[in-house]
């Protein structure tokens, strides 16, 4: 098994297009190397404030590290139905019942991937008039992970939902596969002679 295949989720298969698996695996490889700078940038951050000799242009990397691993997450788990998504509700249906609920579900999402593009686009166009400090940079460099995150939801739903509607959504899922762990002696032993 490859890091491809480790990295894109094989979970309802059947409500995604294959041709948009390369897109997953380059997401989560961009959220994971996220993740990492936000953990390097934060510990620099406290070393280099623990020493003595601050570097305050930390705060400027580690905020935005952190915006776009939450946006660009928000976008991949949309994909992976792991986030804006009402399993509850839907799993305990079945038929036409769940078909409406998961189509009413799926619009609910899109309208958020709507307004995340719509808002978030206005608010990256006005994002050029204020500056972070101490860089300079727009603040704009910021709000433009909002509408690019509002983009990849829609496509992701988009895809859920044709596949869905095609394909039905409720599928059985093929049961995990049981890895043997071995079982741990806990009991205590004693040498002889203590």
């Amino acid at each position: 098994m490859t890091v491809a295949d480790k990295l894109v989720l094989q979970r309802q298969r059947h409500l995604k297009w294959a041709a948009l698996d390369r897109l997953e695996l380059v997401l989560m490889i961009i959220c994971g190397v996220l993740c990492f700078g936000f953990s390097l940038s934060v510990t620099a951050d406290i070393v280099t404030r623990t020493i003595g000799y601050p570097w305050l242009w930390l705060q400027e990397v580690t905020s935005t590290l952190f915006i776009y691993a939450i946006f660009i997450g928000a976008a991949v788990a949309t994909r992976r139905n792991d986030h804006l998504y009402l399993t509850a509700i839907s799993e305990s249906l079945h038929g036409r019942a769940r078909l409406a609920v998961e189509i009413l579900i799926r619009l609910v999402v899109l309208g958020v991937a709507f307004c995340l593009i719509w808002f978030g686009y206005i608010n990256y166009l006005r994002g050029f008039g204020s500056f972070r400090l101490p860089s300079g940079t727009p603040i704009a460099s910021l709000y433009a992970a909002i509408p690019l995150a509002g983009a990849l939801v829609a496509l992701f739903t988009v895809e859920q939902l044709v596949n869905g509607i095609r394909n039905g959504f409720d599928h059985p899922e093929p049961p995990e596969i049981d890895r043997d762990i071995p079982a741990i002696d806990t009991s205590i032993q004693t040498r002889p002679g203590l």
